[in-house]
Protein backbone atom coordinates (compact mmCIF):
# COMPACT_ATOMS: atom_id res chain seq x y z
CA UNK A 1 0.00 0.00 0.00
CA UNK A 2 2.71 2.16 0.71
CA UNK A 3 4.66 1.53 -2.28
CA UNK A 4 0.96 1.94 -4.13
CA UNK A 5 1.09 5.62 -2.74
CA UNK A 6 4.46 6.66 -3.30
CA UNK A 7 4.18 5.63 -7.40
CA UNK A 8 1.10 8.01 -7.12
CA UNK A 9 2.81 10.86 -5.63
CA UNK A 10 5.48 10.12 -7.83
CA UNK A 11 2.94 10.52 -10.78
CA UNK A 12 1.46 13.64 -9.06
CA UNK A 13 5.15 15.41 -9.07
CA UNK A 14 5.62 14.27 -12.48
CA UNK A 15 2.38 15.76 -13.76
CA UNK A 16 2.38 18.77 -12.02
CA UNK A 17 6.29 19.34 -13.12
CA UNK A 18 5.12 18.18 -16.69
CA UNK A 19 2.41 20.90 -15.84
CA UNK A 20 4.74 23.71 -14.82
CA UNK A 21 7.07 23.09 -17.74
CA UNK A 22 4.33 23.32 -19.91
CA UNK A 23 3.70 26.53 -18.86
CA UNK A 24 6.92 27.72 -18.45
CA UNK A 25 7.43 26.90 -21.75
CA UNK A 26 4.12 28.59 -22.78
CA UNK A 27 5.21 31.54 -21.01
CA UNK A 28 8.31 31.39 -22.79
CA UNK A 29 6.85 30.96 -26.55
CA UNK A 30 4.55 34.18 -25.50
CA UNK A 31 7.45 36.25 -24.52
CA UNK A 32 9.63 35.27 -27.54
CA UNK A 33 6.26 35.75 -30.06
CA UNK A 34 6.59 39.81 -28.30
CA UNK A 35 10.01 39.52 -28.78
CA UNK A 36 9.89 38.95 -32.44
CA UNK A 37 6.66 41.58 -32.94
CA UNK A 38 9.15 44.38 -31.12
CA UNK A 39 11.75 43.48 -33.70
CA UNK A 40 8.86 43.28 -36.42
CA UNK A 41 7.94 46.42 -35.33
CA UNK A 42 11.44 48.47 -35.32
CA UNK A 43 12.53 46.76 -38.29
CA UNK A 44 9.13 48.33 -39.76
CA UNK A 45 9.74 51.34 -38.76
CA UNK A 46 13.38 51.55 -39.67
CA UNK A 47 12.00 50.57 -42.93
CA UNK A 48 9.84 53.57 -42.90
CA UNK A 49 12.63 55.82 -41.82
CA UNK A 50 14.63 54.67 -44.42
CA UNK A 51 12.09 55.69 -46.69
CA UNK A 52 11.75 59.07 -45.39
CA UNK A 53 15.41 59.23 -45.50
CA UNK A 54 15.51 58.03 -49.09
CA UNK A 55 12.78 60.28 -50.12
CA UNK A 56 14.60 63.37 -48.77
CA UNK A 57 17.73 62.45 -50.00
CA UNK A 58 16.16 62.20 -53.50
CA UNK A 59 14.27 65.39 -52.89
CA UNK A 60 17.62 67.29 -51.70
CA UNK A 61 19.05 65.21 -55.12
CA UNK A 62 16.62 67.03 -57.41
CA UNK A 63 17.15 70.52 -55.01
CA UNK A 64 20.45 70.25 -56.21
CA UNK A 65 20.40 69.35 -59.67
CA UNK A 66 17.70 72.28 -59.73
CA UNK A 67 19.57 74.54 -57.95
CA UNK A 68 22.78 73.49 -60.63
CA UNK A 69 20.94 74.10 -63.25
CA UNK A 70 19.91 77.52 -62.14
CA UNK A 71 23.02 78.50 -61.52
CA UNK A 72 24.01 77.05 -65.90
CA UNK A 73 21.24 79.22 -66.40
CA UNK A 74 22.06 82.19 -64.59
CA UNK A 75 25.46 81.57 -66.35
CA UNK A 76 24.52 81.88 -69.94
CA UNK A 77 22.08 84.72 -69.07
CA UNK A 78 24.94 86.65 -67.49
CA UNK A 79 26.94 85.49 -70.78
CA UNK A 80 24.17 86.87 -73.07
CA UNK A 81 23.32 89.77 -71.22
CA UNK A 82 27.28 91.01 -71.59
CA UNK A 83 27.10 89.68 -75.46
CA UNK A 84 23.94 92.14 -75.75
CA UNK A 85 25.56 94.88 -73.79
CA UNK A 86 28.28 94.66 -76.86
CA UNK A 87 25.93 94.72 -79.62
CA UNK A 88 23.96 97.56 -77.78
CA UNK A 89 27.40 99.74 -77.44
CA UNK A 90 28.39 99.24 -81.34
CA UNK A 91 24.64 100.19 -82.17
CA UNK A 92 24.68 103.48 -80.11
CA UNK A 93 28.07 104.15 -81.77
CA UNK A 94 26.39 102.94 -85.03
CA UNK A 95 23.82 105.44 -84.27
CA UNK A 96 26.33 108.17 -83.25
CA UNK A 97 27.58 107.92 -86.64
CA UNK A 98 24.59 107.76 -88.51
CA UNK A 99 23.67 110.87 -86.60
CA UNK A 100 27.35 112.75 -87.45
CA UNK A 101 26.90 111.09 -91.56
CA UNK A 102 23.90 112.94 -91.31
CA UNK A 103 24.84 116.01 -90.20
CA UNK A 104 27.67 116.44 -92.68
CA UNK A 105 25.52 115.42 -95.20
CA UNK A 106 23.21 118.04 -94.20
CA UNK A 107 26.58 120.38 -94.24
CA UNK A 108 27.61 118.97 -97.99
CA UNK A 109 23.92 119.39 -99.07
CA UNK A 110 24.19 123.40 -98.21
CA UNK A 111 27.44 123.38 -100.43
CA UNK A 112 26.73 121.38 -102.75
CA UNK A 113 23.80 122.83 -103.63
CA UNK A 114 24.94 126.27 -105.01
CA UNK A 115 27.59 124.75 -106.94
CA UNK A 116 25.31 122.51 -108.57
CA UNK A 117 23.57 125.37 -109.08
CA UNK A 118 26.47 127.67 -110.61
CA UNK A 119 27.86 124.39 -112.84
CA UNK A 120 24.24 124.21 -114.42
CA UNK A 121 24.57 128.11 -115.32
CA UNK A 122 28.02 127.99 -116.33
CA UNK A 123 26.66 124.91 -118.70
CA UNK A 124 24.09 127.17 -119.81
CA UNK A 125 26.47 129.91 -120.93
CA UNK A 126 28.34 127.33 -122.41
CA UNK A 127 25.99 125.75 -124.93
CA UNK A 128 24.45 129.01 -125.94
CA UNK A 129 28.11 130.15 -126.76
CA UNK A 130 29.23 126.88 -128.28
CA UNK A 131 28.19 126.18 -132.14
CA UNK A 132 24.72 125.16 -132.26
CA UNK A 133 24.15 121.65 -132.81
CA UNK A 134 21.41 119.79 -131.54
CA UNK A 135 20.56 122.84 -129.87
CA UNK A 136 16.90 121.46 -129.20
CA UNK A 137 17.97 118.34 -127.13
CA UNK A 138 20.72 120.17 -125.15
CA UNK A 139 18.30 123.43 -124.35
CA UNK A 140 16.10 120.56 -122.71
CA UNK A 141 19.08 118.60 -120.76
CA UNK A 142 19.67 122.11 -119.12
CA UNK A 143 16.12 122.98 -118.80
CA UNK A 144 15.64 119.47 -116.90
CA UNK A 145 18.54 120.28 -114.74
CA UNK A 146 17.06 123.24 -113.80
CA UNK A 147 13.87 122.03 -112.72
CA UNK A 148 16.35 119.02 -110.63
CA UNK A 149 17.77 120.81 -108.83
CA UNK A 150 14.24 122.66 -107.90
CA UNK A 151 12.58 119.71 -106.77
CA UNK A 152 12.53 118.61 -103.24
CA UNK A 153 11.84 114.68 -104.34
CA UNK A 154 15.00 114.69 -105.47
CA UNK A 155 17.99 114.00 -103.31
CA UNK A 156 21.28 115.64 -103.59
CA UNK A 157 23.10 112.46 -104.63
CA UNK A 158 20.92 111.89 -107.67
CA UNK A 159 21.43 115.83 -108.57
CA UNK A 160 25.36 115.68 -108.49
CA UNK A 161 24.93 112.28 -110.87
CA UNK A 162 22.43 114.24 -113.17
CA UNK A 163 24.28 117.19 -113.60
CA UNK A 164 27.84 114.79 -113.58
CA UNK A 165 25.73 113.19 -116.47
CA UNK A 166 25.27 116.13 -118.54
CA UNK A 167 28.82 117.53 -117.85
CA UNK A 168 29.86 114.02 -119.48
CA UNK A 169 27.53 114.08 -122.30
CA UNK A 170 29.16 117.52 -123.29
CA UNK A 171 32.23 116.15 -123.15
CA UNK A 172 31.85 113.36 -125.69
CA UNK A 173 30.25 115.76 -128.34
CA UNK A 174 33.76 117.29 -129.13
CA UNK A 175 35.33 113.47 -129.26
CA UNK A 176 32.36 112.10 -131.99
CA UNK A 177 31.27 112.52 -135.34
CA UNK A 178 27.76 112.50 -136.22
CA UNK A 179 25.12 114.00 -138.62
CA UNK A 180 21.62 115.07 -138.35
CA UNK A 181 18.98 116.89 -140.09
CA UNK A 182 17.54 120.35 -139.62
CA UNK A 183 16.86 123.75 -141.15
CA UNK A 184 19.27 126.58 -140.83
CA UNK A 185 19.11 129.92 -141.88
CA UNK A 186 21.75 131.18 -144.66
CA UNK A 187 21.56 135.18 -145.03
CA UNK A 188 17.78 135.27 -145.60
CA UNK A 189 16.99 131.76 -146.70
CA UNK A 190 15.84 129.06 -144.75
CA UNK A 191 17.84 125.57 -146.21
CA UNK A 192 16.85 121.67 -145.13
CA UNK A 193 19.98 121.04 -144.30
CA UNK A 194 22.51 117.36 -143.65
CA UNK A 195 24.37 118.92 -140.50
CA UNK A 196 27.82 117.56 -140.46
CA UNK A 197 29.78 117.77 -136.82
CA UNK A 198 33.34 116.97 -136.16
CA UNK A 199 33.91 117.49 -132.86
CA UNK A 200 34.03 120.72 -132.19
CA UNK A 201 36.43 121.54 -134.40
CA UNK A 202 34.01 121.83 -137.61
CA UNK A 203 30.45 122.49 -137.89
CA UNK A 204 29.27 122.33 -141.49
CA UNK A 205 25.66 121.31 -143.80
CA UNK A 206 24.64 120.55 -146.83
CA UNK A 207 21.36 120.86 -148.71
CA UNK A 208 19.51 117.81 -149.25
CA UNK A 209 19.42 118.56 -153.03
CA UNK A 210 23.52 118.81 -152.49
CA UNK A 211 23.29 122.17 -154.26
CA UNK A 212 24.16 124.15 -151.49
CA UNK A 213 27.32 123.65 -148.68
CA UNK A 214 27.43 125.84 -145.78
CA UNK A 215 29.50 126.35 -142.61
CA UNK A 216 28.98 127.63 -139.04
CA UNK A 217 30.95 130.81 -138.46
CA UNK A 218 31.74 131.42 -134.49
CA UNK A 219 33.02 134.91 -134.72
CA UNK A 220 30.05 135.88 -136.35
CA UNK A 221 28.12 133.45 -134.98
CA UNK A 222 26.06 132.65 -137.75
CA UNK A 223 25.71 129.92 -141.24
CA UNK A 224 27.66 131.07 -144.13
CA UNK A 225 27.62 129.54 -147.93
CA UNK A 226 30.99 127.44 -149.23
CA UNK A 227 32.61 127.28 -152.22
CA UNK A 228 30.48 124.45 -152.99
CA UNK A 229 33.40 122.56 -155.83
CA UNK A 230 35.79 123.34 -152.64
CA UNK A 231 33.82 121.19 -150.36
CA UNK A 232 30.64 119.56 -151.61
CA UNK A 233 32.36 116.36 -152.01
CA UNK A 234 34.10 116.10 -148.69
CA UNK A 235 30.71 117.12 -146.47
CA UNK A 236 29.01 114.65 -148.70
CA UNK A 237 32.00 111.92 -147.42
CA UNK A 238 31.90 112.82 -144.15
CA UNK A 239 28.36 112.35 -143.70
CA UNK A 240 28.13 109.28 -144.95
CA UNK A 241 30.88 108.50 -142.80
CA UNK A 242 28.88 109.53 -139.79
CA UNK A 243 25.84 107.74 -140.75
CA UNK A 244 28.70 104.56 -140.72
CA UNK A 245 27.78 104.24 -144.84
CA UNK A 246 31.44 104.92 -145.93
CA UNK A 247 34.68 103.99 -144.37
CA UNK A 248 36.68 106.45 -142.01
CA UNK A 249 38.99 108.66 -144.04
CA UNK A 250 40.95 112.20 -144.13
CA UNK A 251 38.56 115.37 -145.13
CA UNK A 252 38.73 118.58 -146.14
CA UNK A 253 36.59 121.02 -144.23
CA UNK A 254 36.60 124.81 -143.04
CA UNK A 255 38.56 125.33 -139.96
CA UNK A 256 38.47 128.51 -138.21
CA UNK A 257 41.93 129.59 -136.74
CA UNK A 258 41.84 129.52 -133.22
CA UNK A 259 42.28 133.35 -132.94
CA UNK A 260 39.54 133.99 -134.60
CA UNK A 261 37.55 132.15 -132.35
CA UNK A 262 35.75 133.85 -129.16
Amino acid sequence: MMKANLILTSALILTSALTLAIFAGSAQATKLDDVMAESERKINQSAGSQRRIDNISQQTQEQLDEYLALLKQIESLEAYNAQLEVQLAHQQKTLSDFDTSIQQVTDIERQMLPLLSKMVNELKHFIELDKPFHQGERTKRVLQLEQALQASDIDIAEKFRQVIEAYQIENEYGRKIDSYTDIIEVGDQALEVNILRVGRIALVAQSLDGHYSAFWNDPLRQWQLLDDATYRHSIKEGIKMANKQAPVQLLRLPIQKSAEVQ
